[in-house]
């Protein structure tokens, strides 16, 4: 799960490249390898689903197999450009605003379980129920 929050409302001028950009970029994402589900509305993205209670913030979550799937999408094509300007769209914040971790095959995580993770990671640090790219743990049953 990823939270942003927002410098310029959605339907502004200044964030109209990056909503554009939304549909295209979640098509490759539901079809790269190791990808397995995303949250979304109704409206195809998770830009209006409600993260913290905060209509500033916007939530990205997504299921991929591995952390090198999840890596090899986030760093290539349409997607890396698109993280070359998050500073345009979203807000500097000091604390984690992303955290990583292990759900068995099937389950679809939910935004309060989302906000859980990353509050526990915010406290703790990286451990093996909230976790980084930079630190990873391994998924359970698996050497790491």
């Amino acid at each position: 799960m990823n939270i942003a929050r927002l410098r310029f409302p959605l339907e502004s001028t200044e964030l109209k490249d990056f909503v554009d950009a939304l549909d295209p970029v979640n098509a490759v994402a539901d079809r790269a390898t190791g990808f397995v589900w995303r949250l979304q509305s109704d409206t195809g993205n998770a830009t209006d689903v409600p993260v913290f209670g905060d209509s500033w913030l916007i939530v990205n979550m997504s299921v991929w197999r591995d952390t090198d799937a999840l890596t090899a999408f986030m760093y290539q094509g349409r997607h890396r450009e698109l993280l070359a300007r998050r500073r345009e769209w979203f807000e500097r914040v000091d604390e984690a605003m992303t955290a990583l971790w292990w759900v068995p095959a099937g389950v679809r995580p939910t935004v309060a379980d989302a906000e859980e993770r990353l509050r526990h990671l915010r406290e703790h640090g990286p451990t093996e129920r909230a976790f980084t790219l930079r630190k990873p743990f391994p998924a359970p049953g698996t050497a790491g």
